[in-house]
């Protein structure tokens, strides 16, 4: 595989990134999250709070990173590589968490379950993406 596909599947990725943000923020919504947290004192909503926007962050300085620096992941520079190495122990513990947690009771319609197996599948194609590249290196 040339460094032009995988720059190509790289910039997907980064996109695939802000499809997660969007559908992160459709959560709180499909999970009563306000219900759920209002039971809780401040000091943990508002932990909550941080924890969840610093996902956001994450992913979408993920997605940046990669948009932005596909072309030398892809031709392996080390800095590069080891970015591809961060994000595939990343997406490797996100879909394993993805089989720990019992999601079932909030997958309440076919959008939702569709949803689920959709955003799983982004973890499977990020993983396989960074791991491959991590891999290869330049060395394409």
């Amino acid at each position: 595989m040339n460094t032009y596909t995988i720059t190509i599947l790289l910039r997907i990725a980064a996109v695939l990134h802000l499809f997660l943000v969007c559908a992160g923020a459709s959560m709180p919504k499909a999970v009563n999250l306000r219900a759920h947290l209002a039971v809780l004192p401040l000091f943990l909503r508002q932990l909550f709070f941080v924890y969840f926007s610093f996902i956001g962050l994450m992913l979408i300085g993920f997605g940046a990173l990669t948009f932005l620096f596909a072309p030398a992941m892809a031709a392996g520079e080390p800095v590069a590589r080891g970015l591809c190495v961060l994000l595939t122990a990343f997406w490797s513990l996100r879909l394993f968490a993805a089989f720990v947690f019992d999601v079932r009771p909030y997958l309440t319609n076919w959008i939702y379950r569709v949803g689920y197996y959709a955003i799983n599948l982004i973890f499977l194609y990020l993983l396989a993406v960074y791991c491959f590249v991590a891999w290869k290196g330049g060395g394409l």
